[in-house]
């Protein structure tokens, strides 16, 4: 595989801390990090990319640490998850699933949700940030479900973006938990991850998604999505990542590991 030139720099934007943001949890799989652009903010790569071997040895480690990541967010079908991903934004899992058990517990399809109405909607989720604009966004995608799709959360990328509140990143996440498509949305720890160890370099969130679905191995693409941001949430963190604990400190090429 010939060697991918890294850029000395890659710029991403500061990050912003919704309430009750943390970065504790249990390692046990998270959507979490904010879907968004990333264009400001140094982060240290090494000289160069890992070769293909490397790669394959890194998502080999994740298989056997963890064979079946799953996400945080509580969702009982295709609609569920889609609504709790489109809340999830500048939001916490935590936040958005104290919130959604009693909503989803009356509403947990495009029909019934559509029949509750913004208002009452907008009462269930008003602990989540946005929680206005987020209301109207629930209620306008039921309503194009019920009106366009029979009431079924679509399996396309295309017909997922043009809902209200979903864009590209949003729709990679259904996708790829709710209909096993091996997409790879990057949000800023898979970002961070990829950009440090590193997997793929890119500027941006998109160039960074592009990269690593061509790259990584087939056998591991439905499940990289998790591997990467649960590994980027509980060990290699932006601050100061634990790498003595780490299960891929060796093959890491990251100039500024932590010492023990």
């Amino acid at each position: 595989m010939a060697a991918r030139k890294t850029p000395p720099s890659v710029k991403s934007p500061p990050r912003r801390r919704a309430a009750g943001d943390s970065t504790t949890g249990a390692a046990s799989g998270r959507l979490g990090g904010r879907i968004v652009p990333v264009t400001t903010a140094h982060i240290e790569t090494a000289p160069e990319a890992v070769d293909s071997a490397t790669l394959a040895e890194i998502f080999r480690r994740f298989h056997a640490a963890e064979p079946e990541p799953k996400g945080e967010l509580h969702a009982v079908n295709p609609f569920t998850l889609l609504v709790a991903v489109v809340l999830s934004a500048q939001a916490t899992d935590r936040g958005v699933n104290l919130a959604t058990g009693p909503l989803f517990a009356v509403a947990d399809t495009p029909d019934k949700m559509l029949a509750l109405g913004e208002e009452t909607v907008r009462s269930y989720i008003r602990t989540i940030g946005l929680f206005n604009t987020k209301a109207k966004n629930v209620i306008a995608l039921s309503r194009i479900l019920v009106e366009r799709h029979g009431s079924e959360v679509p399996a396309s990328l295309e017909a997922l973006q043009v809902l209200p509140g979903v864009g590209a990143k949003t729709a990679s996440v259904v996708l790829n938990i709710a209909f096993q498509v091996p997409r790879i949305a990057v949000d800023t720890h898979i970002f961070r991850v990829s950009n440090r160890i590193p997997l793929f370099v890119g500027s941006t969130t998109d160039k960074v998604q592009a990269g690593l679905e061509a790259i990584v191995p087939e056998p591991y693409r439905l499940h990289a999505h998790h591997w990467l941001i649960l590994h980027g949430r509980y060990t290699c963190k932006a601050r100061k990542p634990e790498c003595p604990r780490c299960l891929i400190a060796d093959l890491c090429r990251y100039p500024s590991k932590t010492a023990a």
